[in-house]
């Protein structure tokens, strides 16, 4: 809808337009006009109409506010300060260290993952812990404040400090956060939420990306810490426009399944931090417990190792950690073997496999392979290729290997064994878990024996068998 707007500047009259734009629901692509189908997902009758202010108006204030403040409003990069950034502390030590230290004030946080993970109970706890000494606003949206106050009781929080608010308009939101001026302000969650002036339902595409805008923006203007909680679609990725991750400044997911008790929690996005530090929580029935040691769960392993079990050593941000990988190779009955991965890359498997064949001389192309990283932890570096390849010649053996033995390398396409960053921190981490034995890349050899601790190298795909048995 157009409507014709009368601005007066400097006594003159001026006639404007609102500009409107048609965004998909499904996809978040954006027309000029209305239309029956979307071009880009050929969805049908899912356009809807957002309104996106007038240009007079913002003319107006271009013309009469900034004349005289340009020297102040532009500086050169030496002009700027460099002081350090304040921090919030969240009073959980794994959450300050996925977030780099800590929230920072008017930072914009979007917490993500699947129903039953523990993101309103993790929100919950952190939020009655940082009310004594900054004032916190909960809004919730899904739940009503009896069950959030149920909540806090079973799991025995302070609840005198935390004020909570159930509201699902983002304009009332503002308006009364603009009042109680909460240091920290939590959304629960944004897909719920809703502006008056755009017509569509809450939850669509158009409708998330508006409030997301409106609430991040109140938060940069008054330096107040948002955190949004995000659903997840069936793929696992955040729900709602591709925009919102744009917008914010820490994205955040928190990940484990229904039959396991840890949770792990990973940035994805991090303009104040690294994106790749893990946090490991525990769920019991007081809440969310963090787990400082994450290795020693991880390595909760029997008297008596099978075959096709290894440990390795990843690193997840600033610090090594060590977990079980299994590799279980069988004889396959159908015409295409399977090469399942739980935990990895399922590319990554059949290239391994591939250079095994080439340059290490065994074959399992009519084999079954199956691949899993103990504990539900998630792979995406190289430092795991050497202990993957060895776990799936142990299984293809039927040779344990021994319990006392670490691994991590990376192996390339021509058989040769690449050096990981971090190659001392990872065998001190081992050592200090009781192993002995280690195969690591010649370039990760140390220069100093690590006491208690046989160290191999090696720099092809024979030698590490060779050195295996």
């Amino acid at each position: 809808m157009r409507l014709n707007m009368v601005l007066k500047f400097e006594g003159v009259a001026m006639v404007g337009k609102t500009k409107s734009a048609y965004v998909c629901n499904d996809c978040g692509a954006d027309y000029r006009k209305w239309q029956g189908q979307c071009s880009e997902c050929s969805a049908w009758n899912t356009l809807s109409e957002v309104r996106l202010g007038s240009p007079a108006r913002g003319g107006t204030m271009l013309r009469s506010g900034f004349a005289g403040d340009v020297d102040s409003a532009v500086k050169t990069l030496a002009d700027i300060t460099l002081d350090e950034i304040p921090r919030i502390s969240s009073g959980t030590g794994e959450l300050d260290l996925v977030l780099g230290g800590g929230f920072v004030p008017g930072s914009c946080v979007l917490l993500g993952g699947e129903p039953g993970a523990g993101k309103s109970t993790l929100l919950l706890q952190t939020l009655c812990s940082m009310a004594n000494l900054n004032s916190a606003l909960y809004v919730t949206g899904e739940e009503s404040p009896q069950q959030v106050a149920m909540r806090a009781n079973r799991l025995g929080l302070p609840a005198d400090k935390l004020k909570i608010m159930a509201e699902t308009s983002v304009e009332t939101v503002c308006s009364i956060a603009k009042q109680k001026q909460p240091k920290i302000l939590v959304v629960d969650s944004i897909q719920v939420m809703h502006l008056e002036e755009v017509a569509s339902a809450p939850g669509s595409v158009s409708q998330v990306r508006e409030s997301a805008a409106m609430l991040v923006r109140f938060a940069k203007q008054s330096g107040t810490v948002l955190i949004m909680v995000g659903h997840v679609t069936k793929d696992g990725s955040l729900a709602g426009p591709k925009v919102l991750e744009h917008m914010i400044d820490c994205s955040l997911m928190l990940e484990g399944s229904s039959d396991s008790q840890f949770r792990t929690l990973r940035s994805h996005k991090n303009r104040f931090g690294a994106v790749n530090e893990l946090g490991v929580f525990a769920m019991t029935d007081k809440g969310l417990r963090e787990v400082p040691n994450p290795s020693a769960i991880f390595l909760q392993r029997g008297e008596e190792v099978s075959s096709g079990s290894i440990v390795m050593v990843i690193w997840e941000g600033t610090r090594p950690l060590l977990v079980e990988l299994q590799a279980l190779v069988d004889d396959s009955h159908l015409g295409n073997p399977r090469r399942v991965t739980v935990g990895l890359d399922h590319n990554r498997l059949s290239m391994l496999l591939a250079v095994l064949h080439r340059h290490g001389g065994i074959s399992v192309g009519d084999q079954d392979v199956f691949v899993n990283i103990v504990g539900g932890v998630k792979v995406i570096e190289t430092s795991a290729d050497l202990a993957l390849m060895l776990s799936v010649i142990s299984s293809f053996r039927d040779k344990p290997l021994p319990k006392d033995l670490v691994v991590f390398g990376e192996v390339g396409l021509a058989g040769e064994i690449r050096p990981v960053a971090n190659g001392q921190e990872r065998l001190r981490e081992a050592a200090k878990h009781g192993f002995s034995r280690a195969i690591v890349p010649a370039g990760n050899m140390p220069k100093q024996p690590i006491k208690g601790m046989n160290v191999v190298a090696v720099r092809k795909v024979t030698e590490a068998l060779e050195a295996l048995y």
